[in-house]
């Protein structure tokens, strides 16, 4: 739905003209799965899909919510009775950026907010956190907070952390608010800082093809949360205050000193090869070498699935079809248990690849996935 749909439909709802209308995208992140809640790197790149917001201010200590996308009214919620953990259903999203931003200390007195998003939900592409990013922005806006874009993601991540219950990192909501059309994002999460990788996959006959396998996951399941207990355990048995501060040429010396503690040995296995795959895929886009990140991915994803074990059968089948017919690399990407898949390939075998895949899934019985290109795209911004 476009910014001027979205727009009339606001007027439709509430009787008059929103204030203005936002919108964030939805990410892919090329390489650093899991390290962003443990002060590691990623690298994330924004996709065209995105949250659209038509939003009006109030005064009256109400705030009205209507998605586009879910079924039934406009729904009204009290300020003063906002509450960590107390909703269950999409309207925890939106309203736990407005509890982030009160908490903070920011005058905001209410809102009338109208949502749309075209990014796919349960599929790994941060939908949820393109819906706080896009909220954030615009009460922003709005009630001219002043805050940077990297100050928006840690109160997106705060709203999603205590406020929705999940543990995610703060990756996503970075992703959304800061990435550049045409870049990935490398971001060292420990202090936030940020680098704009040219990647104009295009330009160089390349395609990066995302395959939602249609298998939906859910952050704030227990499976996620165990994995980051898990890393936390292990950096406390190690002594360090987070795995990124396990270099990797250590590593050895280090997974020998945890023992017989065999799940923590995995998860600290990938955490510190992934940085360093995150660190050498960096190199090689600066060195021009872009074909020769394909193997990297694809090391990431045999960690995620050995390893961190959060793969399933269906990405494991995209990865493996996609190899077998020419890919130049594929891995799993977001938080796993479902979601999506990554492919990098040459652009002339893109048509062969996508029927290798839906071939595949059908000769397994599943779910016919989606296939889409994935273009680095602009990250959050006002449109009206």
């Amino acid at each position: 739905m476009g910014a001027q749909q979205v727009r009339e439909r606001f007027a439709e709802l509430y009787g008059a003209e929103p204030e203005g209308v936002w919108a964030a995208p939805g990410r892919v992140n090329l390489i650093g799965e899991h390290t962003d809640y443990n002060d590691g790197f990623v690298m994330p790149f924004a996709l065209p899909h995105r949250a659209t917001a038509a939003v009006s201010r109030r005064t009256d200590g109400v705030l009205r919510l209507h998605s586009a996308d879910i079924e039934g009214g406009v729904v009204e919620l009290r300020l003063d009775e906002l509450a960590p953990q107390s909703d269950q259903n999409w309207t925890a999203y939106p309203a736990g950026v407005v509890w982030a931003l009160r908490e903070a200390g920011h005058s905001v007195t209410g809102a009338d907010i109208h949502l749309s998003s075209t990014v796919p939900t349960g599929a790994g592409l941060s939908s949820s956190a393109s819906v706080e990013v896009v909220i954030a922005l615009a009460l922003g806006d709005l009630y001219d907070l002043g805050l940077q874009r990297w100050q928006l993601a840690r109160l997106c991540q705060r709203a999603e952390n205590v406020y929705v219950g999940a543990p995610t990192g703060i990756m996503d909501q970075t992703a959304s608010a800061c990435c550049e059309a045409g870049h990935a994002l490398f971001l060292d999460t420990r202090d936030l800082s940020q680098q704009q990788i040219p990647f104009d996959l295009a330009a160089e006959g390349l395609r990066l093809l995302v395959v939602d396998t249609q298998v939906k996951h859910a952050h704030s399941g227990g499976e996620y949360g165990k994995r980051r207990a898990g890393c936390e355990k292990g950096a406390a048995l190690l002594g360090v205050d987070a795995l990124r501060d396990i270099p990797y040429g250590e590593l050895d010396a280090a997974l020998a000193r945890l023992g017989d503690e065999e799940e923590v040995v995995r998860l600290v296995r990938h955490i510190v090869t992934e940085d360093q795959r995150v660190e050498r895929v960096v190199e090689l886009l600066r060195s021009g070498e872009t074909r020769a990140i394909g193997p990297v991915l694809t090391e990431g994803h045999t960690s995620l699935r050995d390893d961190f074990r959060i793969s399933c059968p269906e990405l494991d089948l995209v990865v493996d079809t996609a190899l077998a017919n020419g890919a130049l690399g594929a891995r799993m990407t977001g938080g796993g248990f479902g979601g999506s898949a990554i492919v990098l390939a040459e652009a002339t075998d893109v048509d062969t690849l996508t029927k290798a895949v839906e071939e595949a899934f059908a000769a397994a019985g599943f779910t016919a996935p989606r296939v889409f290109e994935a273009v680095p795209s602009a990250g959050a911004r006002r449109l009206v």
